[in-house]
């Protein structure tokens, strides 16, 4: 399996357990978006609680240039170090959330 599909699957991983763990009700779900062809993956909360809409993003991660982009996380738990645990060097991860001033103090990949 060459670096981007293994890449896709250890993202698809991460967001399908984070969808499968998450506090769901009848009128609020957990939607995964897989676009496998651009390479954008997110999780997301759509529905209604209440009168009130529930629409927004709990994870979201693109692959570019042969790096991942994590370009949100809503959880508590640090993805960067997840995926390096899953053997992804630091220097193909990119803290997307963060300005390329701030990602060049980090231990990942400026860009």
């Amino acid at each position: 399996m060459d670096k981007i599909e293994q890449y896709r699957q250890f993202i698809k991983e991460i967001l399908t357990e984070h969808a499968q763990i998450s506090t769901t009700t009848d009128s609020v779900k957990a939607e995964l978006i897989f676009d496998s062809e651009h390479d954008h993956y997110q999780l997301a909360y759509v529905g209604w609680q209440g009168d009130k809409r529930v629409f927004g993003p709990v994870m979201h991660f693109d692959i570019q240039d042969g790096k991942i982009w994590i370009q949100y996380n809503g959880t508590e738990e640090s993805i960067a170090k997840r995926l390096v645990n899953m053997g992804v060097p630091n220097s193909d991860i990119v803290l997307g959330f963060h300005s390329s001033f701030k990602r060049q103090f980090s231990p990942y990949a400026v860009g």
